[in-house]
């Protein structure tokens, strides 16, 4: 058949067209998720701080966390990314309200965020967008953790590395990390492009984001080698400066696990050993900084224990927590929050009842210091999963939901934090369920 001259044209717009349409479609079923789930942005507030408490829109903040370090990690790969979302969206129906989690990944190992000193793998930073944006739209905030002390997911080690195979580094101590020029200027790097990075999903830069509840300068920081404390001090009066110039909205602690230095009285009273005023940290003086917002403390009885009992060990955690609040009602003048705490499986007597002992005394501290307007302000459960992570697991994690008395403790502290504060809007229809009496 002969086409005629319209209908040869009509066929010659046709085609394009469509053509432009699958590509559409294609668009659409890739990323039409974004598009649908990222359109309407919720009213989020920046977290506040009025001397020992947290304030979020004119009323008191206190907070049931999480710890969930991996899931920039997840987000990253299209087929465990929705397993962010599984856990953001269990968190909220748990009435928690902030998550602890990395927003670093340094080398060249898999998933790496900086592959080298500046240089960044751009879907894993998509992956991280993902994160933040999710958790805006499940009323999370993030704690976000600029770099880790220890060796995994590169940490400090690697900076060090860096140094010293581009011939640069003064030491191949990973402690050089906290003194040598040439790794700070590698560190202030990673900082800048952190606070300034525009998300690609919301449009909005970290350091304007209130889906962001602050910044943690460090994980677990230690400098063995300077047990004066005046490294690590200097480092992180630095550091801590370096922040506060590009982001003066985000809320800023160390990352500290609450040790007392060696000039502490409390260092044979309350630490847990004569070793832990020996790794260069120092509980009171490293938070006591103006750009310090708030403290963070660690409790890990089974790593400072070996052969105490269970009881002695909720007995010791007990003082340690209830020492920190003091600390900071008295002298300290910030709220304190008790980043991470955890009971390992892996003790000879362990049952998940104990876990649950171990996790009431520290919810039933923060409860009474909230109730009393004093200083302790949250805590934050070492770790939460989601089903099908056993690789990510450790003697400390759990799946909350899958034991039921556990959960249930975990609900009822956000159901007693809400009665003191309020409860937020993103809590609203899961604390119906969870808690009805609280309004």
């Amino acid at each position: 058949m002969v086409k005629s001259p319209r209908m040869a044209a009509g066929n010659g717009v046709f085609y394009p067209i469509v053509g432009f349409a699958t590509c559409l479609a294609f668009i659409y079923m890739s990323f039409g998720d974004l598009w649908v789930n990222y359109s309407k942005e919720p009213e989020l507030s920046f977290v506040r701080r009025n001397g020992t408490r947290f304030t979020l829109d004119g009323g008191m903040f206190y907070i049931n966390g999480w710890n969930s370090y991996w899931l920039m990690d997840h987000a990253a790969d299209e087929y465990t990314r929705p397993r962010v979302r599984e856990m953001l969206q269990a968190g909220a129906k748990m009435g928690l309200t902030v998550c602890r989690t990395w927003a670093f990944n340094d080398g060249g190992g898999y998933n790496a965020l900086q592959i080298s000193p500046g240089r960044y793998d751009e879907r894993v930073f998509k992956g991280l967008d993902h994160v933040i944006a999710e958790a805006r739209q499940q009323g999370i905030r993030l704690l976000l953790c600029i770099v880790n002390n220890l060796k995994a997911y590169g940490g400090k080690t690697q900076y060090v590395n860096w140094a010293w195979e581009e011939g640069i580094g003064l030491s191949s101590s990973n402690d050089s990390f906290f003194y040598d020029p040439s790794i700070r200027i590698y560190f202030k790097n990673h900082v800048k492009t952190l606070l300034t990075r525009k998300n690609t999903i919301t449009g909005i830069q970290y350091k304007d984001d209130p889906t962001i509840f602050g910044w943690e300068l460090i994980n677990e920081p230690r400098c063995q080698t300077d047990p004066s404390g005046d490294t690590l001090q200097d480092w992180i009066e630095e550091m801590s400066m370096f922040v506060k110039s590009i982001d003066k909205k985000h809320l800023l602690t160390v990352g500290l696990e609450g040790f007392y230095g060696p000039k502490s009285p409390k260092k044979s009273t309350v630490n847990p050993g004569d070793w832990a005023a020996d790794l260069g940290s120092d509980f009171i003086r490293n938070t006591q900084i103006s750009t310090i917002d708030f403290a963070s403390v660690h409790i890990y009885p089974d790593h400072w224990f070996h052969d105490q009992e269970f009881e002695e060990k909720l007995k010791y955690i007990k003082k340690w927590t209830v020492s920190h609040i003091e600390d900071c009602d008295a002298e300290l003048k910030k709220p304190v929050m008790f980043t991470e705490f955890g009971l390992s499986n892996l003790n000879k007597d362990f049952e998940p009842s104990k876990r649950d002992q171990f996790y009431k005394v520290i919810y039933d501290i923060i409860y009474k210091s909230a109730k009393r307007k004093k200083s302790g302000a949250g805590s934050f459960v070492w770790q939460f999963l989601v089903g099908g992570m056993e690789e990510y697991n450790d003697d400390f994690g759990i799946i909350p939901w899958d034991r039921p008395l556990t959960y249930q403790l975990i609900t009822k502290h956000s159901c007693k934090l809400a009665a003191v504060q309020g409860v937020l809007p993103s809590q609203k229809d899961h604390l119906k369920e969870l808690c009805p009496r609280t309004r």
